[in-house]
């Protein structure tokens, strides 16, 4: 138990770290902006309690919030994330439904399962933030363009660090 809760609070520093210190600063064509910081919740165990997901989904985005100086706009965003959660596992669920103590992970649950559930996660999560921080509609379908490049590259980042981090 405690292992669990060291190696999930190193992941939550790394990915931060990661995040404001490499990720930060790339940016292709104004358009593709990867928020790589979004896995931390999306390795929580299928057990974590809803009322852990959302403090921890808070303490990510305002962690990351306070090295952007985005007040609140990453924090609102990881906090939809966490809220919709689990409402996206069950409805991607498995016919003999998780295992409470596992990870979501390619090995555990199948590349097909794996891609549906961060592909619906980070789509989530990226509309949010990026119509929250334009904040209005006349540039709906920029957005749109920026929501969906973003979250490719964000996929496939998560994808490719969870397949070299996670190895079994």
């Amino acid at each position: 138990m405690t292992r669990n809760i060291l190696s999930y609070g190193f992941a939550f520093i790394l990915l931060v770290l990661v995040q404001v210190w490499i990720l930060n600063n790339i940016q292709l064509s104004g358009y593709i902006n990867p928020y790589l910081y979004i896995m931390f919740l999306l390795i929580l165990p299928f057990g974590t309690s809803f009322w852990l997901l959302i403090p921890a989904g808070f303490l990510l985005g305002i962690t990351v919030d306070m090295f952007m100086h985005t007040p609140g706009l990453h924090a609102a965003a990881a906090v939809f994330a966490a809220f919709v959660r689990p409402g996206v596992l069950s409805l991607i669920a498995p016919g003999d439904g998780y295992d409470s103590s596992q990870r979501p992970h390619i090995t555990n649950m199948g590349i097909g399962w794996y891609l549906r559930y961060v592909i619906i996660m980070v789509l989530l999560h990226h509309a949010v933030l990026f119509y929250l921080e334009v904040f209005r509609l006349t540039d709906f379908f920029y957005t749109l363009a920026r929501v969906l490049l973003s979250s490719l590259f964000t996929v496939l980042l998560i994808v490719i660090t969870d397949t070299l981090v996670y190895r079994k």
